[in-house]
């Protein structure tokens, strides 16, 4: 008599113990998270949470807060036997540097630029990560390719928007649609150290080429005030995924779990403008309200003054 199938949950489990078995993913590594789960098996969010706490009650993985979930370090081996096996070095399978970024982009886009390795990406192609070495120096330089291969995908609008409003509102836009594409791209950008990402550059370039009548260090101010405002918004994409992924509840989960606590609060009656909005639709504050909320503000203020240096030099 045949044997039952395994449940997916199972299966899936005895799939992740071979890539540790096998050395692909060592201790310390991210393991797939439930979200990664989802995408690569087929699975519900349900299912995939059962693979990670059944392979927390094994003993293979465990949580580290702030990281998520990783390899946990194999028992010490007694006294004279050998550690378990890693797999021969490999070759590099005919790899090039684009195709070890966009693998990097992937790998990334979901699961988080905090789960990326050399690793991770290398597992891939089915090489070790020393096979990336020949590509990309570090981690460091795979990701700044990864953000500037990301900017170089962006499509200008054709024709584009010729006065500075139409084409500063087009470009924020474009990024706009550029981070929710790539969750991990906005947190990894900085406004204190910027990246040197010519494409990312080019991108800023067209945004602030129809503004007129202002001296170079006013249009940079501009300019990344705001990117700023995108990409610190923006920024909420990757923290919900890392938080779906620690905790496996989406948004519309979490703030149900919340509710109670909030209502606890609010109840006190030291919150007005709180109490204010109790009952509005769940998605009248969202990522998206306050990126368009900001962005019409922002290009209100930078038009008022737009228009006094105008009036300053007439």
């Amino acid at each position: 008599m045949d044997r039952p199938a395994p449940p997916p949950y199972r299966r899936i489990v005895d799939e992740i113990r071979s890539r540790i078995d096998a050395a692909e993913l060592a201790p310390g590594d991210r393991v797939p998270s439930t979200r990664r789960i989802t995408q690569e098996w087929g699975v519900a969010m349900a299912t995939a949470t059962k693979v990670l706490t059944t392979l927390r009650q094994e003993g293979l993985v465990r949580a580290v807060p702030g990281v998520g979930t990783v390899v946990a370090e194999p028992p010490r081996a007694p006294r004279g036997e050998p550690p378990r096996g890693r797999r021969p070095r490999e070759t590099d399978g005919g790899l090039n540097r684009e195709r070890v970024v966009r693998a990097g982009i992937k790998a990334a886009d979901a699961e988080g630029l905090r789960a990326l390795s050399m690793r991770r990406v290398a597992a891939e192609f089915g090489v070790s990560s020393m096979a990336l070495y020949r590509h990309v120096a570090n981690k460091d330089e795979l990701v700044l390719l990864m953000a500037d291969a990301a900017f170089a995908d962006v499509v200008l609008p054709d024709p584009a928007p010729d006065d500075w409003r139409g084409r500063m509102e087009a470009g924020a836009r474009l990024q706009w649609q550029l981070y929710q594409r790539h969750p991990w791209l906005a947190q990894y950008l900085s406004v204190t150290r910027p990246q040197p990402m010519p494409h990312g550059m080019a991108l800023i370039e067209w945004t602030m080429a129809r503004v007129e009548g202002l001296d170079p260090l006013t249009l940079i101010h501009m300019a990344v005030t705001l990117l700023n405002h995108v990409r610190a918004t923006a920024a909420g994409f990757e923290d919900d995924l890392e938080a779906e992924q620690e905790t496996g509840m989406d948004q519309h989960q979490w703030m149900a779990a919340m509710e109670p606590a909030y209502e606890s609060i609010i109840a006190s009656g030291g919150y007005p403008m709180y109490t204010g909005i109790d009952g509005t639709e769940p998605n009248a504050l969202t990522l998206e309200t306050l990126f368009e909320f900001g962005l019409t503000h922002l290009l209100n203020g930078m038009g008022l003054l737009i228009e006094r240096r105008a009036a300053q030099a007439t």
